[in-house]
């Protein structure tokens, strides 16, 4: 019997060893891949990799505030940038679920002047970037010096009297849209933007540091300040003119929070289940083609599986969620510098945790 107790005794040791030693050999491994990231004077990053529900790795590198030397943590605030339409798609759903907006509505409907050629444009072309709406960056004057908000997106847009083609017809990504989707919201549900965020969203997911920036309202706690290399040198660049632009890129949250938002993907926290496989389906033209995007979200195959991810970069932040709903594994990575492709990153990560070939 002690002899059948030892061995057992031996068998566990050795496969707590083995585990032990597996988790080392990939924490060297994504401490490898994020090198660059992992210094005392640059800008940094912050990755957490999940599955199953389970954190199986997250860690802060280099520096979230050169200037006062203050390190990436996993509750460092990060400017999302384009990651932030997935929030934004999921507010206007949470009023289609209401039965105060459908799919279907045109921009017309919603604002009374809207010009002529919003008759054509539904909310559903604006979520899945088929609007065809022309790019307010682009119509930004270029002696202007004061902020663009969203407010102001929809302000050019009614001095506009066209469109790039006819929505429906082609897929063009469009900051544009999602910033409209912002004023939409504010329009039916009478509350500015980040309130009804913070209401229907962060609240219920007790995303407690995550908010809809807006400077002289609110305040960025733990935050991340956003720097571009010049002459190999790192300068903060953490805003611009559009940085102010809430609905298209102007969500701060930390992976920590980040992790609530992932995970509620797999349940009805904040949305019915037809909403969420709606967002993670591939939208469709009028000439019946499929477009790799659905409601805020990309969407591609990758290594035989299905990939839902965001990747998100302005002046100074660049950011991927990268979802393989399938094996419930999740790679979130946000970066406060202006460069690094975090989407190749992601999938590096992944090879790490999944084996080259994801089988």
């Amino acid at each position: 019997m002690e002899k059948i107790i030892t061995l057992f005794l031996i068998f566990f040791t050795t496969l707590n060893f083995n585990y032990s030693q597996n988790l080392k050999d990939k924490t060297k491994m994504i401490d490898s891949i994020l090198l660059d990231y992992n210094k005392p004077d640059s800008p940094g990053a912050a990755v957490m990799i999940i599955q199953n529900g389970k954190i199986l790795f997250e860690h802060g590198y280099g520096l979230a505030n050169l200037e006062d030397k203050i390190p990436v943590q996993s509750n460092t605030n990060f400017r999302l940038a384009s990651v932030t339409k997935e929030f934004t798609a999921a507010a206007i759903m949470l009023l289609i679920k209401e039965g105060k907006l459908n799919f279907g509505e045109k921009l017309t409907e919603i604002f009374p002047g809207f010009p002529a050629y919003g008759r054509n444009i539904s909310i559903k072309n604006l979520l899945n970037h088929t609007s065809g709406l022309i790019d307010y960056e682009n119509l930004i004057p270029d002696t202007a010096t004061v902020q663009v908000k969203d407010k102001d997106v929809l302000e050019i847009m009614m001095k506009q009297d066209s469109t790039y083609f006819e929505p429906g017809t082609k897929y063009q990504y469009s900051n544009t849209a999602y910033a409209l989707l912002s004023q939409i919201v504010e329009k039916i549900s009478g509350k500015p933007f980040a309130e009804f965020l913070k209401e229907n969203i962060f609240d219920p997911l007790k995303m407690e540091n995550t908010v809809a920036y807006e400077k002289g309202i609110s305040e960025v706690k733990n935050r991340a300040y956003g720097y571009s290399k010049k002459d190999s040198v790192f300068i903060r660049t953490d805003q611009s003119l559009t940085s102010a632009v809430l609905g298209d890129g102007g969500i701060y949250t930390s992976i920590d929070d980040m992790y609530k938002w992932d995970q509620s993907l797999y349940t009805e926290k904040i949305l019915p289940k037809e909403f969420i496989k709606e967002s993670f389906t591939r939208g469709t033209l009028k000439n019946v083609e499929k477009i790799d995007y659905g409601f805020g979200w990309h969407l591609k195959t990758y290594k035989g599986h299905e990939i839902v991810y965001h990747t998100g970069s302005t002046i100074g932040f660049r950011n991927v969620i990268y979802r393989i709903p399938e094996l419930k594994f999740t790679v979130i990575l946000l970066t406060n510098r202006d460069e690094g492709d975090t989407e190749k990153i992601a999938e590096e990560i992944c090879d790490v945790y999944l084996g080259d070939k994801w089988k």
